[in-house]
């Protein structure tokens, strides 16, 4: 008898608990709230505050790079037009519904939870937000559409316009 060749992979062994990315994400936000509940003096340290601000331009940093990958590999990869389309509505409708929840979620904590209620300096705050609503109201349909239109590609990144990324991924 000839003896048989194992063709499979073995088996990968599962990681620890500790070491997937989710789990270690959560145990950092649970870390982040005990140590801001029990010693505030610590979490608004200037090095903490730095720490979390560097983390978010971190993250603004990549997303215009990610958008443009995605989109212009996808497109790339697709052979069939009638495939586009279905992808395009599918993901019109997706985030649509996704948007719709975001929003419900938003207007039931903004009502009950009422974050932000009880700061000092809300006046001010509110005639930021007057002041911004007034230029949105200012600004008309066709100035929102040519916005959309990068003035030039690397301007676009650099900015984080994430609608100008898309248009030129899309273009290009």
């Amino acid at each position: 008898m000839a003896a048989t060749i194992a063709t499979s992979a073995p088996a990968r062994a599962a990681k620890p608990w500790y070491k997937v990315l989710y789990i270690q994400v959560l145990i950092a936000i649970v870390l982040g709230v005990i140590v801001g509940s029990l010693r505030p003096d610590v979490a608004t340290n200037d090095w903490i505050k730095a720490l979390g601000d560097g983390f978010i331009k971190l993250i603004k940093m990549v997303i215009a790079p990610i958008i443009f990958c995605t989109v212009v590999s996808g497109i790339a990869h697709i052979q069939d037009a009638k495939k586009v389309g279905r992808i395009g509505v599918k993901a019109l409708v997706y985030f649509e519904v996704v948007s719709t929840f975001a929003l419900i979620i938003g207007l039931v904590v903004g009502n009950v939870v009422r974050p932000g209620a009880g700061f000092a300096n809300a006046a001010a705050n509110a005639q930021a937000v007057e002041t911004f609503a007034k230029q949105a109201q200012a600004q008309k349909t066709v100035d929102f559409f040519l916005h959309i239109i990068p003035d030039t590609v690397v301007g676009a990144f650099a900015t984080g316009e994430i609608l100008q990324v898309l248009l030129f991924s899309i273009l290009f």
